[in-house]
């Protein structure tokens, strides 16, 4: 566990987990070993929390805008262990891979959002291929889960998270999904199906507009 990531945990993690109380379920379901895991996305927070919640590191895919220059946040998700990824996906994406793989065969676990950006509205949006394909690649599962209560405490505008009275922030994890068979549009959607499931958000078969950097 990276230096930064563990600091991060015993201090904003706490204040998370102590202030917001969220909830989680279905730990059971991460296997011991490398997995990527794999939400809906509807804020900032969700990174926050599931890396408060979870006992291991979390590499997360973060945009790649973040790393460039010196800019404190690019400092920040690199002393995380955040993995960069060009949103555009295509070949651009390739790095992201190189980066990933050696990590999930090692044993640890990656975080994907294969919509590739919060989504605007609430729904869940058609997910990239991204996911299904490093899965393929370094040979490990899928694990979904679906987040709920992280756009009420941090909205997109908001730059922090904020007490709301009846909010509630809640992870759900369920089984790994079988993502070795069939083309890996159809994995995909078969994964975004499971996700749904758990949250039971409206479902759009269309692709999320990309939020600019900041939103």
């Amino acid at each position: 566990m990276p230096v930064v990531y563990r600091l991060a945990r015993a201090t904003a993690g706490r204040a998370l987990r102590w202030g917001w109380r969220p909830q989680v379920g279905g730990l059971e379901h991460i296997p011991p070993g490398g997995a990527i895991l794999a939400g809906n996305h509807l804020s900032v927070a969700d990174e926050l929390f599931l890396g408060a919640l979870m006992p291991r590191h979390v590499a997360f895919w973060a945009k790649a805008e973040y790393f460039r220059g010196h800019r404190p946040v690019g400092l920040l998700v690199r002393g995380l262990g955040a993995i960069p990824v060009e949103r555009a996906g295509g070949r651009a994406v390739l790095t992201a891979f190189d980066a990933a793989v050696p990590v999930l065969r090692r044993g640890g676990l990656v975080a994907v959002f294969p919509e590739g950006t919060r989504s605007p509205d609430g729904r869940l949006y058609r997910g990239r291929t991204g996911a299904v394909r490093l899965a393929r690649l370094a040979g490990v599962p899928i694990v979904p889960f679906g987040v709920s209560g992280t756009d009420l405490v941090q909205p997109i505008h908001a730059r922090r998270p904020r007490r709301v009275r009846g909010a509630q922030v809640q992870y759900t994890f369920g089984r790994p999904v079988d993502v070795e068979e069939g083309t890996v549009r159809a994995a995909t959607d078969a994964v975004m199906a499971r996700i749904g499931e758990l949250t039971g958000q409206e479902y759009v078969p269309s692709y999320a507009p990309l939020l600019r950097l900041g939103r």
